[in-house]
């Protein structure tokens, strides 16, 4: 109420409070009771309430009720009846609560926490209020109805949620809610507008008669209006002790004025000086120019001269473009006749091969012959070895011939098959020991495979194994130095490039590895961005050949051959490319050079060049990356996209990366290790190393075991083939002494003819095979002469290539002088021409401070003023002159501060004295005022507590009672007395000797008293009748039926235990009944603040 009380200062009053008034300002006191009969017959002419009136209440976790409502209140008469407990008097308290009543004021509790359900954390009440007709609030807004949420914490704040009809949040502002408040005219704390038991009984049972008065003040809004007219006073009086200081200090301003006012009139005599001075400023600004113009003249001069030697430098390097195009044109002129004889060279080269092929054929040729010769060679001499055989042995068997017994032959038969015997058995044997050496062999053949098989997996796993230490061993040194990931070189390689680079071998330091200078900015993107760069991550960058030619030569100390990286040339610039105009530009998608943070703009240049990274999508699905690339035709710049498993996509074309994961820019080495499993990998391959060493151990003992028994079979079959050798040879030499006998000495004979023949033929053969021989061995000395010339005439080709090759390399030198000459004279005319552009940069400055000069000039003087005089002449003179009007300012004062203090003195007294006889004026009529409203203040309070009475007295009539009230203005007290029958009209009692029912009954007709003097759009009574009997209780409900049949423009709300089953039949009355509460509910402990009660 606080804020209402400092409206009341600067706005007036609502529509209806002022028609209220205007009502009361005019009626008198012959006229009042037939106003309020004519009040009491009024009926169905009034209209339906269209704001303000409560459409809906709801409530959640409030008090002791986790859920009520939502209760649908009708526009006119309302009962809320149901049993005790079962809510009624929640719904009023949080009716009050929820419209931003204090806790106080409930009579229910000393703070909004108590309200919260026992265990829960909040409560919410939701209350909807109607806003329709011409008196709605902001209907554009709102719309027919505002609904008002507020929410409860535990802690005891709370929150407000102002909504719409459609549930649209409108504000959150406890301001809000007070407007809307104060232009419906709702009051809840107003006990006319809620009336709750507590308050109720308060006021009956009160035995200061102030209470009452104040409790009638209250109601009718007096009291607010009487703080304001009393916060109007006391602002009134400070006013005017603000007004007696200010006339006070007004005559302090006034003898100021007057003081500076005289100073000002004595400053006249420096306009000459001052005169002066300006003229010799515009001057001044003039010999600036002057001086400016003097000083551009020779830039102008310096600048003519450097073109002129510009042209020298053009001449100069067109003479070196001479000489350099001279220079390669015989390097060209030698390369090609170099080329011509390497031509010459590879032309000889087919025919020397084919002759050395040609060499190679005959040679063969001549060594198959000489086989062929020696074969026959041996074979006539083992023909002539059967020659002799054949006649000795003839000759032994014409000796022999019948020389043999028969016991003898017997005997030799009978030995013969026991011979045969034994080589049966010796063969059988043979053949069981060839079978088990066949099955060791393949045993051990087995045994050898495995053994193979093994010791290949056994070296892939230790290369694995190796390999994946190494990957370990290079990641942990990676988190000590970045530069072991690029490899095991390239740290001691970087630190001798920095030492080359001190000692001045390179003319810019070569940077590199360039994916020590990128990083992506997606994690997850790692992988493709390696797969996308490929080498380049270890490439180097130089700025020129040169740089490229000492790094090469540094490569070759510290990597082997195959192993070096790439080396990139790229002119070293500063500022990365602008390729917005040829970059791809996905709205999803970044492309590799959005995607990184290169740290370097001369790698971002160079992987722009070499690998057009600007143009190369990262898509992390490979099936997303499919669409976009195949699906349509690919982004606008778009070359190619790599996916975050490294793939790489064409538009017609997919390639699947050999990557698995990325190897040098990865942050995080530790996640790394655990994210490939490396050391988990390791420790597997060395117990499958363990098991294959086992395995090859026991393969190998098992081999050697079967090449024992083997051996020891080999050395049996060999003794066998010599028993079977002995045996062959006993049975042959008993077959042949049985033999001697029937041999038939003829068949010899023509054997050894026969054999005689062949010896003949064989002899021939050795003849023709020998000449054969000789004419195969003269058709290789031929073939090798020729292949002899050719290899001299291609030494011959190479040895004249020689010093061609040297006057090449002078060739080359002489070109890349002439280049470096050229070079120089390049950079020299660059310097030149920049100097000339920052003499020129220079004179455009000088010029255009110039026309600034001369702008100021022209607007401290507008026609050029010619001045023989220098700056600094004029300068001196213009400070003599300040100090001589300094000089005169410190007799007089500065002249300036003189004419602003004299405007500020009047300024001020002018605005003071304007000041003062405003509020004087104020004062004035604020009496005029106040005086008025006053009269209009005691003239209005009398009218109402007039009213009040004849109403209260119109009412008790009703019930055949009498009574009155008194009213004490001057003390501020209220007197109510009441005779309860006519009977005894002299004996009027104080409200506290009635019994329970006449005490409701005399509340209700107080309480209806005041409803008849008060506006709101709303009336809520809690239990009005709890104390009578029924006939009062009739009567007094007639009272009010009929009371708000009357004003159907107002909302009644009226709380009873009763089941009122005997009210009439009525379209604007609404019955809402609570349910009974729940068994075993729990109440809210706390006590009121004058007694201790149970909640209903």
């Amino acid at each position: 109420m606080g804020k209402r009380k400092e409206e009341s200062i600067s706005k007036p009053r609502s529509h209806k409070r002022q028609r209220q008034e205007y009502t009361n300002e005019h009626s008198d006191d012959s006229n009042e009771e037939e106003n309020l009969s004519s009040e009491s017959n009024f009926s169905s002419l009034s209209a339906v309430g269209e704001v303000g009136i409560i459409e809906s209440i709801q409530l959640k976790n409030f008090m002791c009720h986790s859920m009520l409502g939502p209760f649908q209140f009708g526009s006119n008469i309302n009962f809320v009846v149901g049993n005790n407990g079962s809510g009624k008097s929640s719904v009023l308290t949080a009716l009050i609560v929820g419209l931003g009543g204090k806790a106080t004021a409930t009579n229910r509790g000393s703070a909004l926490k108590m309200f919260v359900r026992d265990g829960e954390t909040s409560a919410d009440i939701s209350i909807t209020l109607r806003n329709q007709g011409r008196d709605a609030f902001k209907p554009e807004v709102y719309g027919s109805s505002i609904i008002v949420n507020q929410h409860i914490n535990l802690d005891g704040s709370r929150s407000y949620r102002l909504k719409s009809k459609s549930g649209t949040l409108v504000s959150s502002k406890k301001e809000e809610l007070i407007g809307i408040l104060d232009h419906f005219n709702i009051q809840v704390d107003n006990p006319v507008s809620v009336l709750t038991q507590e308050m109720s009984k308060h006021f009956l049972q009160s035995k200061n008669e102030g209470d009452k008065y104040k409790f009638f003040m209250k109601a009718t809004q007096l009291e607010q209006m009487k703080e304001d007219y009393s916060y109007i006073m006391k602002t009134k009086e400070n006013t005017c002790n603000q007004i007696e200081q200010g006339v006070e200090r007004l005559q302090e301003l006034k003898l100021l004025y007057c003081e500076k006012r005289e100073r000002f009139k004595s400053i006249g005599f420096l306009s000459d000086m001052r005169s002066h001075l300006e003229d010799l400023k515009h001057k001044m600004a003039w010999a600036v120019v002057s001086e400016m113009e003097k000083e551009i003249q020779p830039i102008k001069e310096g600048i003519g001269a450097e073109e002129e030697n510009a042209k020298k430098f053009i001449q100069k390097i067109e003479e070196c473009q001479v000489k350099v195009n001279e220079a390669e044109k015989k390097y060209k002129a030698i390369q090609d006749k170099l080329i011509t004889i390497g031509e010459e060279a590879k032309a000889l080269q087919p025919q020397c091969v084919s002759l050395k092929a040609d060499v190679q054929t005959r040679r063969k040729a001549v060594s198959e012959a000489e086989v062929l010769y020696n074969r026959f060679k041996i074979e006539f001499k083992r023909l002539g070895k059967d020659d002799e055989q054949l006649c000795k042995r003839i000759e032994e068997l014409k000796s022999s011939a019948n020389q043999i017994s028969e016991p003898e032959k017997l005997e030799r038969q009978r030995k013969i098959a026991h011979l045969r015997e034994q080589l049966k058995a010796f063969h059988d044997e043979e053949i069981m020991i060839g079978q088990q050496m066949e099955q060791f062999q393949q045993a051990i053949y087995k045994c050898k495979e495995e053994n193979t098989r093994l010791r290949r997996e056994d070296f892939d796993v230790k290369q694995t194994l190796e390999t994946k230490q190494r990957q370990l061993r290079e990641l942990r040194d990676s988190k000590t130095n970045i530069f072991k990931r690029f490899g095991p070189h390239m740290p001691a390689f970087l630190e001798a490039v920095e030492t080359a680079y001190r000692q001045g071998h390179f003319r810019h330091k070569p940077i590199g590895p360039l994916g020590a200078f990128i990083h992506p900015k997606d994690a997850e993107l790692t992988l493709a961005v390696e797969s996308c760069l490929k080498g380049l991550v270890q490439a180097f960058c130089c700025d020129n050949h040169s740089d490229e030619r000492n790094l090469q030569l540094l490569m070759l100390k510290h990597y082997p051959r195959g192993f070096r990286p790439q080396i990139i040339v790229n002119k070293f610039r500063n500022q990365v490319y602008d390729v917005r105009h040829s970059a791809v530009n996905h709205p999803e998608f970044p492309s590799v050079l959005t995607a990184l943070e290169i740290d370097h703009a001369v790698v971002a240049n160079c992987l722009i060049d070499v690998r057009g990274i600007e143009r190369i999508l990262l898509i992390k699905s490979s099936r997303i990356a499919r669409e976009v690339m195949q699906g349509n035709k690919p982004p606008k710049n778009c070359r190619e996209a790599y996916t975050a498993e490294g793939d790489q996509v064409f538009e017609r074309r997919y390639y699947s990366s050999d990557y698995v994961r990325p190897k040098f820019l990865s942050k995080d080495v530790e996640a790394e290790i655990r994210s490939v499993h490396l050391e988990e990998e390791i420790e597997n391959k060395k117990q499958q190393m363990t098991a294959s060493q086992q395995r090859l151990c026991s393969i190998q003992n098992e081999i050697r075991l079967n090449e024992e028994h083997l051996q020891g079979h080999r050395r049996h079959q060999k003794d066998l083939q010599i028993k079977i050798r002995r045996t062959n040879a006993e049975i042959a030499d008993l077959e042949n002494i049985e033999e001697h006998q029937s041999v038939d000495i003829c068949a010899l004979e023509e054997e050894a003819e026969e054999n005689k023949g062949k010896m003949e033929s064989v002899k021939k053969d050795i003849q023709e095979q020998s000449r054969k021989m000789e004419e195969l061995k003269s058709i290789l000395q031929v073939a090798e002469k020729k292949f002899e010339e050719m290899k001299e005439k291609i030494h011959q080709v190479e040895e004249i290539a020689g010093p061609i090759k040297d006057e090449l390399n002078e060739a080359d030198s002489e070109v890349g002088n002439c280049k470096r000459r050229l070079q120089h004279y390049q950079d020299k005319q660059k310097e030149h021409l920049a100097c000339i552009k920052r003499h020129k940069d220079l004179l455009a400055a000088k010029e255009k401070e110039l026309e600034e000069k001369t702008a100021q000039a022209r607007q401290i003087y507008s026609e050029r003023i010619e001045v023989s005089r220098t700056v600094k002449s004029l300068d001196a003179e213009m400070n003599r002159l300040r100090e001589r009007i300094n000089s005169e300012n410190v007799r007089h004062g500065n002249r300036e501060e003189i004419v602003q203090q004299f405007h500020d003195a009047k300024e001020r007294y002018e605005d003071a004295n304007n000041k003062v006889k405003n509020l004087k004026k104020f004062i004035k009529l604020l009496e005029e005022i106040m005086t008025q409203r006053f009269k209009i203040y005691r003239h209005f309070l009398r009218l109402l507590s007039l009213r009040c009475k004849l109403y209260f007295d119109h009412l008790l009539r009703i019930r055949a009672c009498s009574g009155k009230i008194l009213f004490d203005h001057k003390n501020e007290t209220l007197s109510i007395t009441v005779q309860p029958r006519e009977e005894d009209k002299a004996a009027l009692n104080d409200m506290r000797s009635l019994s329970g029912g006449e005490r409701s009954f005399s509340t209700v007709c107080f309480i209806l008293s005041l409803w008849s003097i008060t506006e709101s759009p709303f009336r809520c009574l809690d239990e009005f009748d709890v104390y009578m009997d029924m006939v009062n209780r009739r009567i007094a409900m007639d009272m009010i039926l009929k009371v708000a049949d009357s004003q159907r423009h107002r909302q009644f709300i009226l709380l009873t235990p009763q089941t009122m089953s005997s009210l009439p039949t009525s379209s604007h009355i609404r019955i809402l009944r609570m349910q009974d509460p729940e068994r075993g509910q729990r109440t809210l402990k706390f006590k009121n603040r004058n007694d201790k009660e149970q909640d209903e």
